[in-house]
């Protein structure tokens, strides 16, 4: 067991540690936690979340904790932000192989775990500085504990699941203890053995749930009252349940392509494992039954969410890992070449697409070519394409969002919609000011409209840089004060 441990750690440090330095922050979504956990730090407060100068309930707690962890230990920095990432896909690789090996055998648990380091989600997602491994690591331990707690009858199992639960709730919200319930209710059903429920529903189970949660959420419900109530299970729960965020993204085929690809390179024996077992339904036993619901359950459930994310049916892939692994044990030299393969592609792939590709969805370059040209005295302003939080990251200045009058009243915050998130400081052409130097960040496709708006502004607008960022360009204009010709 010792040895298959090892092996698995080595793995992981390869796979998800080596590297993370070199990749700088992203938009849209890396760079608003970074964001938010810089500006905790600077506060000293670690209760509230807070983004711009302002409160901010985007998320709980839980990983923004990481994050400041990371950042007393390392400093802010790239590394520090993708350290707690790569630590708990670790721990989901050593947890899948430990319960793997409950299941079936030691044999299984170490392929199961291999296959689920080596799954291109998977491995993506260990990079990523995002809320979702901790999330699944989490929610996993839930059902796992439930699952030892409900084959052994051993209910002592259960306190860890709650507190399991509560952890995710802490991590992402009400879906850390409503899906994982739901996919209990479905296997205990399944079973024939709804009955148990009763072992569940204890006192002291919802007691320990219910300290974990509170340790956050009630001194915010307290601090903040109703605004915290409305944004956070308003907005970031319920209107992202109900209100697709990304048209384009709400199709019935979504999670269908994100598991064929996020599985990758084990999706073709995943596919075919699963068509040759529909037919013997009848003839599973309760750990095939609990693996089927479990994963099958969080990918029906989140098709059925109006917003769609890639990263939402991460907690899918530790049960089907397992299953899938029974197929590989009489095929152990086709398991270990595939799995030998991942590590020459995925280091290729980290260096030529992966580093480049975060290279132009970042704006550190941007913040390179500002910082030697701004002080306390100049305006920032960015406009065309979508805000870049990573450039407010990476240059430590108040950056507004320069939009004309019109496009403003359009996407300003409005309460209960989308908008809502655009909670970054706007400023309009006419707002812009006439006694201050003013460096601005434009996109190339909204050029002609910045030179066109900015006109109506005294002043002579300096292009003072360029950013190539892949097909296209970022530019940097300077306008000195009025009557100022430096």
């Amino acid at each position: 067991m010792m040895i298959n441990v090892i092996g698995l750690l080595i793995l992981s440090l390869l796979l998800f540690f080596l590297g993370g330095w070199l990749i700088p922050i992203t938009d849209p979504t890396e760079s608003v936690y970074v964001l938010t956990a810089k500006e905790m730090l600077e506060a000293g407060d670690w209760l509230s979340p807070r983004i711009y100068g302002d409160f901010w309930f985007d998320k709980p707690i839980m990983f923004y904790w990481e994050l400041l962890i990371a950042y007393k230990i390392f400093g802010v920095n790239e590394f520090a932000s993708r350290i707690f990432p790569a630590i708990f896909a670790t721990l989901g690789v050593l947890l899948t192989y430990l319960f793997g090996s409950k299941l079936y055998n030691q044999k299984i648990g170490f392929a199961a775990a291999a296959m689920l380091a080596t799954s291109l989600e998977y491995w993506y997602l260990s990079h990523a500085i995002i809320t979702d491994m901790t999330l699944c690591v989490m929610f996993s331990l839930t059902l796992m504990t439930f699952f030892w707690g409900y084959n052994n009858s051993n209910p002592r199992f259960y306190l860890i699941a709650f507190a399991a639960s509560g952890v995710a709730v802490l991590t992402k919200g009400p879906i850390g203890f409503l899906l994982p319930g739901l996919i209990i209710l479905i296997f205990l059903a399944w079973q024939g053995d709804l009955k148990h429920l009763r072992e569940l529903f204890r006192v002291k189970h919802f007691a320990i749930l219910a300290a974990i949660i509170a340790v956050w959420y009630l001194p915010m419900t307290l601090l903040h009252g109703w605004d915290f109530i409305e944004n956070f299970l308003g907005v970031h729960n319920f209107l992202r349940a109900t209100v697709t965020e990304y048209e384009k993204t709400n199709v019935w085929y979504y999670y269908l392509v994100v598991t064929a690809v996020g599985f990758l390179p084990w999706t073709i024996p995943l596919i075919g494992l699963a068509i040759k077992n529909l037919r013997r339904l009848s003839t599973f036993d309760v750990r095939d039954k609990f693996l089927i619901v479990w994963s099958l359950t969080v990918i029906i459930f989140f098709q059925l969410c109006a917003t769609k994310y890639v990263t939402y049916t991460l907690p899918a892939m530790m049960p089907a890992m397992i299953f899938l692994a029974r197929f590989f044990v009489n095929r152990w030299r086709l398991f270990l070449g595939v799995t030998a393969s991942t590590l020459i592609i995925y280091p290729l792939v980290f260096h030529f697409v992966a580093v480049p590709l975060t290279e132009n969805n970042s704006a550190r370059r941007e913040a390179q070519v500002i910082l030697p040209l701004i002080d306390d005295k100049t305006c920032v302003v960015s406009h065309g394409g979508k805000y870049s939080t990573s450039l407010v990251f990476y240059s430590g200045a108040k950056i507004y969002r320069l939009e004309t009058q019109d496009n403003y009243e359009k996407i300003r915050p409005k309460d209960m919609t989308w908008t809502s998130k655009n909670v970054m400081p706007f400023m309009t052409f006419d707002e812009l000011p006439t006694d201050k130097k003013i460096i601005a960040i434009v996109s190339e496709h909204f050029e002609k409209s910045f030179v066109c708006n900015a006109a109506i502004k005294a002043g002579t607008w300096e292009l003072v840089g360029e950013v190539q960022k892949g097909e296209f360009k970022s530019k940097i204009y300077r306008r000195n004060p009025d009557g100022d010709n430096r």
